[in-house]
C-alpha cells in the first residue's frame, strides 16, 4: 500500500470542507481534500446564504463569483384555494454602515459549491473525487487514514484531519462519537430540482397544506429551475420521475397547470435532527453536517457548517504555527452551543409546517446569524454578559471613517484576509502601537490607526471611549477591547492564541 502525507487532510468536499480548505490554503498550509462523490454537488438543496455567511464568503474571496449566480428571495405566493396571497417571507434590508451585506441570498447549493471549488483551485488546491475514507487511526503526532480512490488504496498521514463528510460521516463513526437526536422515518419530504411549465417565476409558490401535505415551488436563479419541496403522506411513493412528480403536484387543484418536463436532481429528506456529542477527538475535528444535521427550514444548516469551518481554520493555522494546542479546544466550546441553538430554531420552524404552515414561512433577524456571539467563551476576555455595546466575543461591526491621508475607509476592507486586525482609536492609542509586539509565525497583525479627528465616531460604533485598542480575530469576532494597558491586554490574549 502506498503512503502519502499532508499537514491537514479534509475528508468531504461540500461547503464546510471546501471552506476550511480555502482558509488553510491562504495561510500557506499544505491541505489535501478528498470527496466520495464523483464531482461537485449538483443539487439545489441548501439554497439560502445568510448575511453573516455572505461576510465569510467575502473574506474568503468567493463572494464576487457567487453573486453572479444569486438573487434575493422573491415574495411568497400562498395558494389558498382559488386565490393567491402575496406575503414577504424574508424582508429586504438596506445596506448599512454596520452591515454592508444586509440580505439573505437565494442561490442553489450547486452554485455555492462550485464557487468554493473554483476558489480552492485558484488558491492552488484540488479535490480528489471518488475517494472514500475507510478507516482512521490516531497517534500522538498525527492521524493515519486509509483512502480508497481511482488509483487504489493509499495510506494518508496528516498532522490533523477534518471530517466534513456529511450526516452519515465515516469520520464520526470511526471515532464512535455519539450523534444524539432523532430521525422520523415516517415523515418524508421530496426535494427536487425541476424544469417545468405553467407557473410564474416572480413568486415562491406555497401550498400550505392538503391533508398534511405541504408543497412549495421556488424559482431558482438562472431562469430555468424550480426547487420542489413536497411532504409525502404515509404510503406515497417517493418516485421522482417527471410523470410521478406531476401527479403529486396536481393533487393541488390550483397547480394543475404545472407540467414537469425534467428532474435535474432529487432526494428524499427525513427529519434527522442530531448533534455530535463532541466536535474534537485528539487531532480529528468535525464540521458541518458531520457535527450537526438540521431540518431544511430557516436556511441554517449550510450556514452553520461554513461558519464552523471558518472558526476552525484560523485556529488550526495558529496551532500549526506554534500556538498552544489548547486553542483547538475552543472550537467546540464556541461552535457547539451555536449549533444547538440553531437546531432548536430550525426544528421549531419545521414543526410549524405541520400545524401553522403559513407562520412557518416567516423569517426574522435571528435567522440572519449576525447576532451570534461568543461572549463568555474562552477567548472573550473580561466580558460581562449584560455589558452594553460591542464586547469581546461579538461580531465586529463594520465602521467607516476618513483618514487624513488615505481618504474614506471601510473596516470590512481592512479585515479582508487571514490576519488579525488591531484598531487603535485616538492619538494616544495610535501611539501605543509602539508597545505592541507580534510573533513572526502564524497569522499576521494588521494595525489600523484612527486619529483623534475620526475617533469619536468609531468609538461610538463600538460602544467604547477613545483612546481604545480593539483586537479583531481572523474570523471577524472581537478578542478584546481596552482603553489602557495595551501591551498587557495583548499578552493576556496571546498566551492562549498566538505562537510563543
Amino acid at each position: 500500500m502506498s503512503t502519502t502525507s499532508s499537514t491537514v487532510l479534509v475528508v468531504g468536499a461540500g461547503p464546510a470542507g471546501l471552506t476550511v480548505a480555502c482558509d488553510l490554503l491562504r495561510r500557506g498550509i499544505d491541505v489535501r481534500v478528498v470527496g466520495a462523490a464523483p464531482g461537485v454537488f449538483g443539487g439545489s438543496r441548501a439554497k439560502g446564504i445568510q448575511p453573516r455567511t455572505v461576510e465569510v464568503l467575502d473574506d474568503l474571496g468567493v463572494l464576487e463569483d457567487l453573486s453572479q449566480h444569486a438573487t434575493t428571495y422573491p415574495k411568497l405566493g400562498l395558494h389558498l384555494g382559488p386565490i393567491t396571497v402575496k406575503r414577504t417571507m424574508i424582508a429586504l434590508h438596506e445596506a448599512s454602515e454596520d452591515v454592508p451585506h444586509a440580505n439573505t441570498l437565494l442561490v442553489g447549493q450547486y452554485d455555492t459549491d462550485a464557487a468554493l471549488f473554483r476558489r480552492l483551485e485558484a488558491l492552488g488546491g484540488r479535490v480528489e473525487f471518488d475517494t472514500r475514507l475507510t478507516s482512521l487511526t490516531q497517534a500522538e503526532n498525527g492521524v493515519t487514514a486509509v483512502l480508497d480512490g481511482p488509483a487504489g488504496t493509499v495510506e494518508a498521514h496528516a498532522d490533523y484531519l477534518v471530517g466534513a463528510d456529511g450526516g452519515a460521516s465515516t469520520v464520526r463513526k470511526s471515532l464512535a462519537i455519539p450523534f444524539e437526536g432523532t430521525t422520523d422515518e415516517a415523515d418524508r419530504m421530496i426535494v427536487a430540482d425541476l424544469v417545468l411549465t405553467g407557473l410564474s417565476r416572480d413568486l415562491w409558490h406555497v401550498w400550505p397544506g392538503l391533508g398534511g401535505r405541504f408543497m412549495a415551488l421556488c424559482p431558482m436563479p438562472g431562469g430555468e429551475l424550480f426547487q420542489l419541496m413536497l411532504k409525502l403522506k404515509p404510503g406515497d411513493a417517493a418516485e421522482a420521475t417527471p410523470e410521478a412528480l406531476t401527479t403529486l403536484i396536481h393533487a393541488y387543484r390550483s397547480a394543475r397547470s404545472v407540467q414537469v418536463s425534467k428532474v435535474r436532481w432529487s432526494s428524499v429528506w427525513r427529519p434527522n435532527i442530531r448533534l455530535a456529542q463532541r466536535y474534537r477527538d485528539g487531532r480529528v475535528f468535525l464540521v458541518g453536517d458531520a457535527a450537526h444535521v438540521h431540518p431544511p427550514t430557516g436556511a441554517q444548516g449550510l450556514n452553520t457548517g461554513v461558519q464552523d469551518a471558518y472558526n476552525l481554520g484560523w485556529k488550526l493555522g495558529q496551532v500549526i504555527a506554534g500556538a498552544p494546542e489548547a486553542l483547538l479546544d475552543t472550537y467546540e466550546d464556541e461552535r457547539q452551543p451555536v449549533a444547538a441553538g440553531v437546531l432548536g430554531l430550525a426544528s421549531k420552524l419545521y414543526e410549524s409546517t405541520r400545524t401553522r404552515p403559513a407562520a412557518a414561512m416567516k423569517r426574522g433577524d435571528q435567522e440572519r446569524q449576525l447576532s451570534l456571539s461568543y461572549r463568555g467563551g474562552p477567548l472573550a476576555l473580561g466580558v460581562a454578559d449584560d455589558a452594553a455595546g460591542v464586547r469581546a466575543g461579538d461580531r465586529a461591526p463594520n465602521v467607516e471613517w476618513t483618514d487624513p491621508e488615505a481618504g474614506p475607509q471601510h473596516l470590512i476592507d481592512r479585515q479582508r484576509g487571514p490576519h488579525f486586525t488591531l484598531l487603535a482609536i485616538g492619538d494616544e492609542a495610535v501611539a501605543g502601537l509602539t508597545d505592541i509586539t507580534w510573533p513572526d509565525s502564524g497569522a499576521a497583525l494588521h494595525t489600523v490607526a484612527i486619529p483623534d479627528a475620526a475617533a469619536a465616531h468609531v468609538a461610538q460604533a463600538y460602544g467604547t471611549t477613545a483612546p481604545a485598542q480593539i483586537l479583531i480575530r481572523p474570523d471577524g469576532y472581537l478578542a478584546y477591547a481596552t482603553t489602557d494597558g495595551w501591551g498587557e491586554a495583548l499578552a493576556a490574549f496571546a498566551g492562549g492564541a498566538l505562537p510563543a
